[in-house]
């Protein structure tokens, strides 16, 4: 039987546009392949953002100075289920007019849209909490601030998003994807210099049972995990692939274009977060230094072990554009959260300033009573927490996207749903992992 057109199954119009203020902004043109997949580049590389921020950094670092290049199938197989829920999630966006916080408060009973919303935010708020503490080490670094100064400074970036939505959501997205470029020309510096073995390197993404067998490597993966898989990403991406304003009729092509814009994208992502870990390899664990899991440490190391002293500078200037593209992204989440789960409609600043503040408190508190030395342990326990709110946007993802009542004719096709079954079974699986271990002990 064929599935009802997703106009039939649902009026979206019933739940307001997403990002009322950019919805449908950025011009479609008719005709041409290369010119319409052109339109459609921009929302994927907002979500790559995500995958890239401090977190991933602290992750990635201790997991390729302790282990080598042994994770790196990690964050291969991470990258790879990020594409696969990015995809969802632009399905979902396009063929209902929804986005994620919207579709769930259509189909769920208020009790479990009001817990989905308070997980959601929680990630959010441990997502900042990165954010936060990368930014702050970032103008350490550079500039030698003390990092409590750092974190109060951090209150002042909301005034960056701000000035970029005056210009037009295009222009908020060319300005994202010059920072990821940046980040990309950093991180293939530091690599010359390194000179990996790249034989090793491609022994690294294959997988091998002692990943789950030793407890150590398991926490830093399933971190890995936390750090590639974004919740508040989901939400995002569902949102932003509305800000094209593609012909109604043709939802299909619409979610091809989505489609390769994020594999693109997210496989750049996966350059980077793979890059980082690389680095970590080739200069701290070939050289018996696999301690390494702070990023101060590990930019006080880069310069005299890769004999350049301009490899510390370049690092901490990779981690500044990682942390202020991060603060963009994260924000606008956290409308679009607030406004399709609960229908609050906040001022950007606002509600920039209410998540930074919260995010700010475990962080000043941290240095304050622990010392600058807490801050790899907070951005490690971030990625943790990301990675135990997952199930909790994911399995909503892929029952949505499923549900032919509410996508009608663009609901995902069998061989989809199971892998993206397949993927949220594995997620909730190293999550009980994860906290049966920390029971143990």
């Amino acid at each position: 039987m064929t599935p009802p057109p997703a106009s039939d199954a649902i009026d979206s119009s019933a739940f307001g546009t997403s990002l009322s203020e950019s919805h449908g902004s950025v011009p479609v043109p008719r005709g041409g392949f290369w010119r319409r997949l052109m339109a459609f580049v921009g929302p994927g590389y907002l979500v790559a953002v995500g995958y890239m921020d401090p977190g991933n950094w602290a992750t990635d670092l201790a997991g390729g100075s302790a282990f080598g290049y042994a994770l790196l199938s990690v964050v291969l197989l991470s990258s790879l289920m990020a594409i696969l829920l990015q995809t969802l999630s632009a399905r979902l966006g396009i063929g209902a007019g929804l986005d994620l916080a919207q579709a769930c408060r259509q189909r769920y009973s208020r009790p479990v849209t009001f817990v989905l919303w308070l997980l959601c935010e929680f990630a959010i708020i441990a997502c900042d909490l990165a954010e936060v503490l990368g930014t702050a080490i970032a103008l350490k670094l550079l500039f030698g601030l003390p990092l409590f100064a750092g974190v109060l400074i951090t209150v002042f970036d909301v005034m960056l998003l701000l000035a970029l939505q005056r210009f037009g959501f295009r222009k908020l997205e060319a300005f994202v994807a010059t920072l990821l470029v940046a980040i990309a020309g950093c991180f293939a510096y530091e690599l010359w210099l390194a000179r990996p073995d790249w034989g090793a390197v491609a022994g690294g993404f294959v997988p091998t049972g002692r990943i789950v067998a030793d407890p150590a490597m398991l926490f830093i993966a399933i971190g890995i995990l936390g750090a590639t898989v974004m919740p508040h990403n989901l939400y995002l991406h569902s949102s932003v692939v509305q800000t094209r304003a593609y012909d109604r009729r043709d939802r299909k092509s619409a979610i091809r274009f989505a489609t390769i814009d994020t594999v693109v994208a997210l496989g750049f992502a996966l350059l980077i977060n793979a890059a980082i870990l690389i680095l970590a390899a080739a200069t701290f664990h070939v050289a018996g230094r696999t301690d390494v899991a702070d990023i101060e440490e590990a930019h006080r190391l880069l310069s005299p072990m890769l004999g350049a002293g301009a490899a510390s500078v370049v690092f901490a200037l990779a981690l500044l554009a990682s942390g202020q593209n991060s603060t963009i992204t994260g924000t606008l989440a956290g409308q679009i959260v607030m406004e399709g789960f609960l229908r609050i409609r906040l001022p950007v600043w606002l509600r920039r300033i209410v998540t930074r503040a919260i995010a700010l408190v475990p962080a000043a508190l941290a240095i304050g009573l622990a010392g600058e030395g807490a801050t790899t342990r907070l951005l490690l326990l971030s990625q943790v927490v990301l990675s135990l709110q997952l199930p909790f946007a994911v399995i909503p993802l892929v029952a949505l996207t499923g549900d032919a009542r509410l996508m009608g004719e663009h609901v995902s096709p069998l061989a989809l749903r199971i892998a993206a079954w397949v993927v949220a079974a594995a997620i909730v699986g190293l999550n009980v992992t994860l906290l049966v271990g920390i029971a143990a002990g």
